[in-house]
């Protein structure tokens, strides 16, 4: 559809089709529900919405959803979601023509023009990237998720506006062929769910949970409905009982409250199943009771009374008022033992607390008038809305960045202490490292050790409940990449991603600056020969920007030495046999990410080597005898660099060898005592249990100066009593 055809919107030279005159009258229930909806806004704002309105059908004119109905009607349901959580009109024009820059050939230019920059720009934040072209469908989401969650740090109504799009979508699903539904619902499950649980919205996040559920799963979806409903008139008097039991002793203590019992959702009562591994008989806690009092104290009073009438099961208390969870939610969890051994689960809270717990940062403008801890909260979700964006900035792919936000939308966390007593919340399974940047990054980057508790720990050791957590730090110290195996944290991940990514940046210019210069040496050129123009042409021509992003490209691989040099030797008369480099490159073993050593092999000093150049992989150095690349040596041999050991690398290097030994006491002592006393450190010992008898294999992994220092060990251990064979072990066991 053209701009023209907007522009004359309202112009009585154009009147609108019959078939639409009905959309903008009170004689069309759903918009007369949506506008009598509005009655909180001021009367210019719903003048706005109602021309948003017309302005959104007129740009989907002809265009309908796959159930048969008009487009319209579902920017109508999310728009009105918006309402009933009194967003104000510039949410909910957005809410209105959310899919017309996505759908129709309506630009941010004109919405801005005729509804303001604020809504041209919530619009564009909800808008998908669809005319960008991605490598594949896991990318083109993850950089569609990007975009939305950096608008979202931008102002937070665009999330709300999200949710509510994405749950309409999931309720009107059924014309779907059923394995996009499922996609859809798995991404609900994924993503949206935790932001809503993330944001506080524990009514949207239920909604989508149990929506997406339905659609992945719809028989057993079905069958669990149905227990649900039989268990319900079943337990009817039991929780009569309960809920009588509960009002009867707070009246007693004098203390006011509502009760209301709270049945879990089918989602929550599936996982339960699953993770437990229980028959649905088997779940007792299908029901819950919440206690809504008027102020914090009496939150502890109702506790201490109800705990006086049913005994509290051990370790299922909560306190989340002291310590409020990462998202804003304040409650009292306890857990009880009521009529005929039934466990209850009870939630205590006051009324700005349920509100909150309900309704999340949308209770900011639900309950404007309730506390200011709405307030409160949605300051706290821009601070964490805001730390998307170092997420962005420090992921390397839009991928990387949907992984580490996966990892943020954990939902359980630990609460953990400074030194100071400031609590920090994690994630659980979070360690040392994750607090230590949490703290900060350069905290991050230089610890060495932590005390938990003042006891000394390792630092991948994971945080409990309440420990007291002290980080270590030297001034010269860096991030290890085995960290990544460990951390749990998106922040902590993507700081040590991108320490290391320079660190290798640096590593790969140095090496690819070696490797260009031997093959400019087998032209008879040398670097200093090249004029510049010739160096800022190709350097061009390889999208790099400096010389040290040329030489970066050659030492991971992304670009052939050869080809290269021979781009910057085209100036010159170049001889008919090339001659070949004089020098090879030395290696150390230590230089960096940019080099290294196969673990196929574990080549050490001494060994006759040869380096590998992989694309985006650096140098890989191997033994001559390696048969893992074998093969490789002939069919690739462009890939292939001469290189050598320096003269004494002075470092301990990595290597296996297999004892074979009689199956007697005392023998894995004595061989281990024997390796011990050379002064060589072993890392790693297993023992072969598939062959039983008289002879045993050893596998040890040990470090050594060299091959020199290794055959020195070998010949030593051969005079072990009870060994009868050791070798040393060039592929993993």
């Amino acid at each position: 559809m053209n701009s023209s055809a907007l522009a004359d919107l309202d112009d009585p030279a154009h009147p609108r089709p019959e078939s639409h005159v009905a959309r903008y009258d009170y004689e069309y229930p759903a918009y007369r529900v949506f506008i009598d909806s509005l009655s909180y806004l001021k009367p210019e704002d719903i003048d706005l919405v109602c021309l948003a309105y017309r302005f959104g059908d007129k740009a989907h004119q002809g265009q309908k959803r796959l159930s048969g109905e008009p487009y319209i009607t579902h920017p109508l349901a999310v728009a009105s979601a918006l309402a009933e959580w009194r967003m104000d009109a510039q949410a909910i024009v957005a809410a209105l023509l959310h899919d017309v820059m996505e759908d129709t050939a309506v630009g941010k230019a004109q919405i801005a023009e005729r509804f303001g920059k604020h809504v041209a720009d919530l619009v564009d934040g909800l808008s998908k990237l669809d005319k960008i072209e991605f490598r594949s469908y896991q990318d083109a989401q993850a950089e569609n998720f990007r975009k939305m969650l950096m608008a979202m740090a931008r102002d937070l109504r665009i999330v709300l506006i999200k949710l509510a799009d994405r749950r309409h979508n999931l309720q009107t699903m059924a014309a779907i062929r059923p394995e996009k539904r499922r996609r859809i619902a798995h991404e609900t499950l994924e993503i949206y769910a935790p932001i809503a649980n993330r944001l506080g919205l524990n009514n949207i996040c239920r909604q989508l949970q149990d929506l997406s559920f339905r659609h992945i799963y719809p028989m057993r979806f079905g069958v669990l409905t149905k227990a649900v409903k039989a268990a319900r008139g079943n337990r009817r008097e039991l929780l009569s009982k309960i809920l009588e039991g509960i009002h009867g002793k707070l009246a007693e203590a004098h203390i006011r409250a509502g009760v209301f019992g709270r049945e879990k959702s089918l989602y929550s009562i599936y996982r339960k199943m699953i993770e437990k591994h229980l028959s649905f008989s088997q779940v007792l806690d299908i029901y819950g009771f919440r206690v809504i009092v008027k102020d914090i104290d009496t939150c502890y009073l109702a506790l201490g009374a109800l705990h006086s009438r049913f005994k509290p099961v051990p370790g299922k208390f909560k306190d989340y008022i002291a310590i409020p969870k990462i998202n804003g939610y304040q409650s009292l969890h306890t857990t009880l033992i009521g009529p005929y051994g039934t466990p209850i689960e009870i939630q205590i809270r006051t009324q700005a607390m349920h509100h909150l717990a309900e309704e999340g940062i949308a209770s900011h403008w639900l309950y404007k008038d309730s506390e200011e801890s709405g307030a409160d909260l949605q300051n706290k979700m821009h601070t964490w809305l805001q730390s998307l964006l170092e997420l962005q900035s420090a992921a390397g792919d839009p991928s990387e960045f949907l992984e580490h936000l996966k990892v943020d939308l954990f939902p359980d966390e630990v609460y953990v202490f400074t030194p100071k007593g400031r609590i920090l919340a994690l994630p659980r399974g979070a360690t040392v490292i994750d607090f230590a940047y949490a703290v900060h990054t350069d905290i991050g980057h230089r610890c060495v050790a932590a005390r938990i508790d003042h006891e000394l720990i390792p630092l991948s050791a994971e945080l409990e409940n309440g420990n007291q957590v002290e980080i270590i730090t030297a001034p010269y110290a860096n991030p290890n990449p085995a960290w990544l195996g460990y951390v749990k944290t998106s922040r902590a991940r993507s700081r040590i991603r991108q320490f290391l990514r320079g660190i290798q940046q640096d590593s790969a210019s140095a090496l690819g600056e070696k490797i260009l210069g031997q093959e400019l040496q087998t032209l008879g050129v040398t670097p200093a020969d090249v004029p510049t123009a010739v160096w800022e042409r190709v350097i061009h021509e390889s999208g790099g920007r400096t010389r040290q992003d040329l030489y970066s490209n050659v030492g991971m691989g992304r670009s052939l030495a050869a080809v290269v040099a021979h781009r910057l030797a085209e100036h010159r008369s170049l001889p008919d046999h090339p001659v070949e480099a004089t020098t090879p490159l030395l290696i150390r073993g230590t230089e960096g990410m940019a080099i290294q050593l196969a673990s196929c092999c574990q080549p050490i000093p001494g060994d006759p080597i040869i380096g590998l150049l992989r694309k985006d992989q650096g140098l890989r150095i191997h033994t001559h005898a390696c048969s893992a690349v074998r093969k490789s040596r002939s069919t690739e041999p462009q890939n292939w660099i001469r290189v050598e050991w320096e003269p004494d690398p002075g470092q301990f290097f990595e290597v296996r060898v297999k004892v074979t030994a009689r199956n007697v006491v005392g023998m894995l002592g004595r061989v281990a005592t024997g390796i011990a006393g050379f002064g060589i450190k072993i890392d790693q010992v297993t023992m072969d249990r598939k062959k039983p008898g008289l002879f045993t294999d050893v596998h040890f992994q040990i470090l050594v100066l060299g091959r020199s220092h290794l055959a020195s060990l070998m010949r030593s251990l051969r005079r072990v009593p009870d060994v009868v064979r050791i070798t040393r072990e060039q592929e993993p066991s």
